[in-house]
C-alpha cells in the first residue's frame, strides 16, 4: 500500500458543505495541507452516545484525508467555562452546576470529565487531536476578540456584559438557512433586559457575586460566553480561512451559526467547508434523559466490544441517522467477527504460505481497493467503504477454500485489511487482529502444538481430555474444526 506522506494529494475528493447545501470538490487553501476543527466536549458529565458518533465520524474523515495524502492539523478544543444551562444566556454555567452537585471545585469537575472523555475516546480508536486547546486557557485571546467586534460596531457593553448586535450583521442566519426576521423572540430570552434586541447573543457575563470561575476584562469581572472560544481558537491555531469546520448537526444553531457572525464581522475569514454529522437514536428514538434512553459511552463499552460500537458507527452514513438496537448490534457483531475471522485466517496462513501470487485475487485486491477509496472520496461514505471490505473479505475466503494462496497475495491482501480497514476505518486497534508477524507466527506455532495435543489425545481414547482443550479454546474466542485435512482452528 502506498506511504500517505509520499502520495501526492488526492483532488477528486468531494463533500457535503452546509454552508452551500450541496455536494462540492475540497480545495483546501494551502496544497497539501488541510487545518480541521471539531467543536469538543463541554467536559462536566461522562461523554454520551452522541459523542461517539461525532468523534468516529470526524475521526474517519481525519484518517481518510491523511490517506489521500494530506497533512492534516486536527484541532478539537475542550469547553470548560461559559457553556449556559439551554441556549439562552440565562441560567447556570453546566461546569458549575456539576460541581456544586458533586462539592469539587469545577476546574476539578473539569479535569475528571476530560480524562473521562478521552478515555472513551481513546477505547473506540479516536487519534487524539493535533492541539486540544481549552476555553480557560484563552482568555485573552477571546477578550481581544471581543474588542475587535465593539470595535467594528458589532458588539455593545451593557451593565458588564457584552453582547453580539444581530442587527448588524445582515449574514447571521447564512449556515441554518434561518432569517433573522423569522426567527423567535422568545420569552426566555427576553428577560435579559440588558439586551438590545432579544436574539443578541452574550460574548462576556458579568460574574454574579459567589460566581466561582471569573477573569478581570475592560467590562468588569465576568467570563466568556460559549460561542466566541471556537472562534477565537479555530483562528488562533489554524489562521483565517482554514479548511473545515466540523460538529453535530445539533450545533447548527446557534453555536456554528454565532461562531461565523463574530469571526467575519471582527474581519476574519471563517472556515470554508462546514460538515455536520447526523444524530443517533435508540429503539427509533432519539437519545433523551426525559425518555429514560440516555447512555454514557462508558456504559455502553461495558455490554458491548467497543470495535463492534465503532463498526456500528463507520456502517452509517455520517449524514444520517445511526440506530442503536440490540439488532443493530447483533448485526454490527457478525459483520465484525466476518472481518476480524477472515483477518486471523488469512495470519494463520502465512507463515507456511507458498511464494508466489495469486493472479486472480491479485486483481479482486485492486478492485476493492479502487471501490473502497471511490466511496470515501464521495463524502467519506463509509458503508460503501465497509462493502468493499466485505467484498474483498468474500473473494479471499473463496481463494483460500480452493486452495493454497502465494505469500505475496497474502501480504498485500493482509496490507489491504490493515491499511483500509485499521489505518482508515481504524477498525482493528493496537492489540486487535491486525498482529505483528512476529505475534502471528508465535500464535501459529503455539496452536499447531495445542492442536496436536488434542489429537495425541483422541487417538489415545482420552476424549475427555480432549474436549477440555476444545472448551478451553472455545471460551477464549478460538473455534476448532474438524476436517479431512486434519483439525483447523479461528478466531
Amino acid at each position: 500500500m502506498t506511504d500517505p506522506q509520499s502520495r501526492t494529494p488526492d483532488p477528486d475528493i468531494f463533500l457535503y458543505d452546509t454552508l452551500q447545501r450541496r455536494k462540492v470538490r475540497f480545495t483546501p487553501s494551502t496544497p497539501g495541507r488541510v487545518g480541521f476543527y471539531l467543536c469538543g466536549p463541554t467536559v462536566y458529565s461522562d461523554a454520551h452516545l452522541g459523542h461517539a458518533k461525532m468523534g468516529v465520524a470526524f475521526d474517519v474523515v481525519r484518517r481518510a484525508l491523511t490517506h489521500f495524502g494530506y497533512q492534516v492539523r486536527f484541532v478539537s478544543n475542550v469547553t470548560d467555562v461559559g457553556h449556559l444551562q439551554g441556549d439562552a444566556d440565562d441560567g447556570e454555567d453546566k461546569l458549575l452546576a456539576r460541581a456544586r452537585l458533586e462539592q469539587l471545585e469545577p476546574m476539578e469537575v473539569a479535569d475528571k470529565y476530560f480524562w473521562s472523555y478521552f478515555r472513551d475516546m481513546e477505547a473506540l480508536n479516536v487519534l487524539k487531536p493535533s492541539i486540544t486547546p481549552r476555553a480557560t486557557g484563552h482568555i485573552g485571546e477571546q477578550i481581544a476578540l471581543i474588542e475587535e467586534l465593539i470595535g467594528r460596531g458589532h458588539a455593545y457593553e451593557s451593565e458588564g456584559s457584552v453582547y453580539f448586535d444581530v442587527r448588524s450583521w445582515p449574514d447571521y442566519g447564512k449556515l441554518s438557512g434561518r432569517k433573522l426576521d423569522d426567527q423567535s423572540e422568545g420569552t426566555r430570552e427576553a428577560v435579559r433586559e440588558e439586551k438590545r434586541d432579544p436574539r443578541d447573543f452574550a460574548l462576556w457575563k458579568r460574574a454574579e457575586p459567589g460566581h466561582l470561575m471569573r477573569w478581570q476584562s475592560p467590562w468588569g469581572v465576568g467570563f466568556p460566553g460559549w460561542h466566541i472560544e471556537c472562534s477565537a481558537m479555530s483562528l488562533k491555531y489554524l489562521g483565517d480561512g482554514f479548511d473545515i469546520h466540523a460538529g453535530g448537526l445539533d450545533l447548527q444553531f446557534p453555536h456554528h451559526e454565532a461562531e461565523i457572525a463574530q469571526a467575519e464581522a471582527a474581519g476574519h475569514a471563517f472556515a470554508r467547508y462546514w460538515l455536520h454529522n447526523n444524530m443517533l437514536t435508540i429503539g427509533g428514538e432519539k437519545m433523551s434523559k426525559s425518555k429514560g434512553n440516555f447512555t454514557t459511552v462508558h456504559d455502553l463499552l461495558t455490554q458491548h466490544d467497543p470495535m463492534v460500537v465503532r463498526f456500528l458507527l463507520v456502517s452509517s452514513h455520517y449524514r444520517s441517522i445511526t440506530e442503536f438496537s440490540e439488532d443493530a448490534f447483533e448485526a454490527a457483531r457478525g459483520g465484525y467477527r466476518r472481518l476480524t475471522e477472515a483477518l486471523g485466517e488469512l495470519e494463520r496462513r502465512l507463515p507456511a504460505a507458498p511464494a508466489g501470487e495469486h493472479t486472480a485475487l491479485e486483481a479482486r485486491i485492486t478492485a476493492h481497493t479502487a471501490a473502497f477509496e471511490d466511496a470515501l472520496r464521495d463524502d467519506f461514505n463509509t458503508p460503501k467503504a465497509v462493502a468493499a471490505l466485505f467484498n474483498l473479505t468474500t473473494d479471499l475466503n473463496a481463494a483460500l477454500g480452493a486452495g493454497a494462496v502465494g505469500r505475496t497475495t497474502l501480504e498485500r491482501a493482509r496490507a489491504s485489511y490493515r491499511t483500509l480497514g485499521g489505518s482508515v476505518l481504524g477498525l482493528f486497534a493496537q492489540g486487535g487482529p491486525a498482529q505483528s508477524q512476529d505475534d502471528t507466527e508465535v500464535v501459529s506455532a503455539l496452536m499447531d502444538l495445542v492442536l496436536r495435543a488434542r489429537q495425541n489425545y483422541r487417538l489415545q481414547k482420552q476424549y475427555a481430555e480432549a474436549d477440555e482443550v476444545r472448551s478451553t479454546l472455545t471460551r477464549v474466542g478460538v473455534t476448532v474444526e474438524d476436517t479431512k485435512d486434519g483439525p483447523r482452528w479461528k478466531r
